[in-house]
């Protein structure tokens, strides 16, 4: 019975394989033309900065006697914001004051002796005439006259130079007095009531305002894409306290050097003198990133932009609005020419291929300039295997045949 139900099963086998129409393949993957805002866009991450920024410092040494503020405090312009101890340049006044009472006391007296010897020199003068005295007597009277007039102007001399001592102790004395350079809000208050600050050497820090009303934004741009920014070109980020919020701003400059070329000069006149430490800074050098900052401006009336805070900056190199567009990965490798030969599903399932210029590609996806229809679909992925005139697959018929 096996015997013949065996051979049975393999003539229908065969039967079937002849008679059933022949099996499709899979369609492969396809990927829409679609209408879709699409830009070319550069990335950078940037620092979140006061529009303007002071510290304000001391330029007398003393003590603290008071502080007229407190952090997040906002001030105007000219508002006394700290006192030091004003005891010394009070007694620095005072001793120029004195010096220059005592000069001009000196220089009154000198005008008695002035016009004395003035009287004198005339009498001997008119003597000498009258041969009623010597030459030698004349002489004198001249000599004292003239000496007396030079101390004199010694003493104006010395008038204006303990005049300017008086100013510049008053205006030390001033220095005690600390006033906001510019309207603000206090972001930082450095000392303490009763600290002592020394001025001798560097200006001490007392307190940091900044202007928070508008911020600036310092974008590190990588030399790669530094090359493509320029001001002028539109820009949006996002911090990560509103990642859904958006800000937009203008990019209002690039500098032309990082910030770390000072600390390279440095290191290269530092290393200079010895061949092998001069090499070594080079490569140092060649091995780290160099980011060159971009800088823009936004207003901040709500004040909910920080110092220091982190923004995501999007800088937009090339925007169209109403694009035709396909994913990146469909396109494939380009022609000679530039333009991409793709795999387009026709009627009735046909793929045909098709020449397709793109503009814009930022590698998510990519505008479709020529070739293209809204709605039609392209073959996505690889599509070297894609034949355009796919014949109908049969499977292969039973064994043995």
């Amino acid at each position: 019975m096996l015997a013949i139900i065996v051979p049975v099963a393999i003539l229908a086998g065969v039967a079937l394989w002849f008679v059933l129409p022949p099996s499709s393949p899979p369609p492969p993957p396809t990927v829409p033309v679609t209408v879709a805002d699409i830009e070319d866009s550069v990335l950078a991450t940037g620092k979140i900065e006061a529009r303007q920024m002071v510290s304000v410092g001391a330029q007398v040494s003393g003590q603290i006697k008071s502080l007229k503020v407190a952090l997040g405090d906002v001030v105007k312009k000219g508002q006394l914001v700290a006192e030091i101890d004003s005891l010394t340049q009070q007694n620095a006044l005072h001793t120029a004051e004195a010096s220059l009472d005592t000069t001009r006391a000196q220089r009154h007296s000198k005008e008695a002796v002035l016009k004395q010897a003035e009287l004198a020199f005339k009498r001997q003068q008119q003597m000498l005439l009258e041969d009623a005295a010597s030459r030698e007597t004349f002489e004198s009277a001249e000599a004292t006259l003239n000496e007396t007039k030079a101390d004199i102007a010694a003493l104006d001399a010395q008038i204006r130079q303990a005049v300017i001592a008086v100013d510049t102790a008053k205006v030390n004395l001033g220095y005690t007095r600390i006033t906001a350079p510019i309207d603000g809000t206090v972001v930082g208050v450095v000392v303490k009531e009763g600290q002592t600050v020394n001025a001798n050497q560097t200006t001490p820090t007392l307190i940091k305002i900044a202007q928070l009303d508008t911020m600036t934004v310092k974008a590190e741009l990588s030399e790669a894409d530094v090359i493509r920014v320029k001001s002028g070109q539109q820009v949006y980020f996002t911090v990560l306290g509103e990642p859904d919020r958006r800000y937009n701003a203008t990019l209002r400059s690039v500098k032309p050097a990082p910030d770390s070329i000072a600390d390279e000069d440095s290191t290269t006149s530092t290393t200079g003198s010895s061949s092998s430490s001069g090499s070594s800074s080079s490569s140092s050098s060649s091995s780290s990133a160099i980011y060159y900052d971009g800088l823009f401006d936004i207003p901040n009336p709500e004040q909910k932009l920080r110092i220091s805070m982190t923004a995501k900056v999007t800088i937009v190199l090339k925007k169209v609005t109403n694009a035709l567009t396909i994913p990146s990965t469909a396109l494939g490798e380009s022609n000679r020419d530039g333009s991409y030969t793709l795999q387009v599903v026709g009627e009735r399932g046909r793929i045909m291929p098709r020449r397709v210029l793109i503009g814009i590609d930022n590698n998510v996806n990519a505008e479709v300039v020529e070739g293209l229809a809204a709605g039609e679909r392209v073959i996505a992925g690889d599509t070297s295997k894609i034949t355009t005139n796919q014949s109908n697959m049969r499977p292969p018929p039973p064994m043995g045949f």
